[in-house]
């Protein structure tokens, strides 16, 4: 997936989301499986979380990102990213390591779907009990 212009490329996940994210100098534009950040992650919220290893280490406008996600939601897919944008920027630049790390985003979120258990409901939700 790198292509020849590319400065370094790195792998986020999150949940079932992987998301390959390629880093090439540029005007700050993010294209997801080939269209635009904004329009692939409608919500702000979203939006702002794929954008901020980029705001902390002040390169929000130096680099183009283009990224090809498959797999989860779109939290999961919005959380690959922003996984994989760190990893990308901290291959770029080792002395942005501290800062990202002590943000969290260089860590890969563990959290992942309880399964669900033999004579229940779900993982946690059980039958409704009748006592008579």
């Amino acid at each position: 997936m790198p292509d020849a212009n590319s400065l370094a490329s790195a792998t986020g996940k999150r949940k079932n989301a992987i998301a390959r994210v390629s880093l090439a100098l540029g005007s700050g534009a993010i294209v997801i499986n080939g269209r635009r950040m904004e329009e692939y992650f409608p919500r702000e919220a979203l939006q702002l979380m794929v954008r901020r290893p980029l705001e902390l280490t002040e390169s929000l406008d130096r680099y183009d990102i283009k990224a090809s996600i498959h797999g989860g939601g779109v939290a999961g897919q919005a959380g690959a990213l922003r996984h994989g944008i760190a990893r990308a920027l901290e291959r770029l630049d080792a002395t942005q390591r501290l800062t990202l790390k002590r943000a969290g985003f260089l860590t890969r979120d563990p959290r992942r779907k309880e399964r669900k258990k033999y004579g229940q409901k779900g993982a946690r939700a059980r039958f409704q009990f009748s006592k008579r």
